[in-house]
């Protein structure tokens, strides 16, 4: 998939609302809003909107330190809680033709607005997924959530491009406010903690087969930091895996069971060893099988965040990925409640 360019020149049109839901940011709030308020494209066109989810900390104090017109601090009523019901709660005041979601930890390069828009005002998609990366990383284990995170990136983009799956993530997710309402926003899903951005990507792909698009430019994406804990981590992965039984693309669903069962053949290879030889020779087939996939294409991938020095961490990661792609599809699928940002949710 070829790297989209930005026109050299752009004369901008779309009103944009951009909504970031905090709860409990203190530490990366007004990173993230200089990062915001630093962008080149036309602040005339351009309203942000945090929503502050009941943050027990000095979030919404942060936010208020921010002496900017455009800049609006809304909070969620007494009764509302969760990602999607700020989002839906900034989409009502809103007064943008575009809306651009991105997270309370994320960060991103100064023209990151102009490429979301520059491209949406030449193919008019009704959405348009972002790659999204952590940096800064501190440890192996930091490092390993970057590569895991950037074969998503990989396998978003190329199903999103080949028509066969549809990925994205919140952190980095445009759309226009027309399609959101013509599918009557969260209604449907409103149930579930997480899908404020794969589960509403469904609904209007369902609408608007041909409306979603994939923006590949390293310009366009948007920057976390891992989770620096196993604990932090897994809470992380499970709060996106529990909403895959909630996936009605056929062809996500096919593929996403596909890769876990296959990773499943993987443990149970090795508890079944003592039984049978065989068993040794199946695993070092699918370990060695997979490893030259995912030398291919993180390989790719690290170039095109610029980032090869992290192909350092491959052989732990390699080790890594296919025992948690188990863990977390099982535990995710479980329907228990799981802790996020000091809140039991389901």
């Amino acid at each position: 998939m070829e790297n989209w360019e930005l026109p050299t020149h752009n004369n901008f049109q779309t009103k944009v609302s951009l909504i970031i839901a905090a709860r409990n940011e203190a530490d990366n709030i007004k990173e993230c809003l200089e990062a915001v308020l630093a962008q080149t494209y036309p602040s005339a066109l351009l309203e942000i909107w945090v929503v502050d989810d009941h943050s027990e900390d000095k979030t919404a104090a942060i936010v208020h330190s921010f002496d900017e017109s455009h800049l609006h601090l809304l909070h969620l009523p007494e009764d509302k809680t969760g990602k999607k019901q700020a989002i839906q709660l900034a989409i009502k005041q809103a007064q943008g033709t575009l809306i651009v979601t991105t997270d309370a930890d994320c960060t991103m390069g100064k023209d990151w607005l102009k490429y979301l828009v520059g491209y949406y005002e030449e193919y008019h998609p009704q959405l348009i997924a972002a790659p999204v990366s952590f940096h800064q990383e501190k440890s192996i284990f930091e490092r390993f959530q970057t590569l895991d995170f950037m074969g998503m990136m990989a396998v978003s983009g190329a199903g999103i491009k080949g028509r066969f799956m549809n990925m994205s993530n919140g952190a980095n997710l445009t759309y226009e406010r027309a399609a959101f309402d013509a599918v009557n926003g969260f209604e449907g899903i409103d149930h579930l903690a997480s899908g404020d951005d794969m589960l509403l990507m469904e609904k209007i792909a369902k609408k608007y087969p041909k409306g979603i698009a994939y923006l590949k430019n390293s310009q366009a994406k948007t920057l976390t930091k891992a989770k620096p804990t196993v604990k932090t981590f897994l809470q992380q992965r499970i709060r996106w895996a529990s909403k895959s039984s909630a996936y009605t693309n056929w062809q996500t669903l096919t593929i996403l069971a596909i890769v876990w069962f296959f990773c499943l053949s993987m443990v149970l290879d090795i508890f079944l060893i003592s039984y049978d030889s065989i068993f040794l020779f199946w695993f070092l087939f699918k370990f060695i099988a997979k490893g030259f996939a995912d030398f291919f294409f993180l390989g790719m991938m690290t170039y095109f965040f610029d980032r090869p020095k992290l192909m350092r961490a491959f052989i732990p990661s390699l080790f890594l990925h296919w025992w948690y792609i188990v863990v977390v599809g099982f535990l995710g699928n479980l329907k228990k409640p799981y802790e996020w940002k000091g809140r039991n949710v389901r």
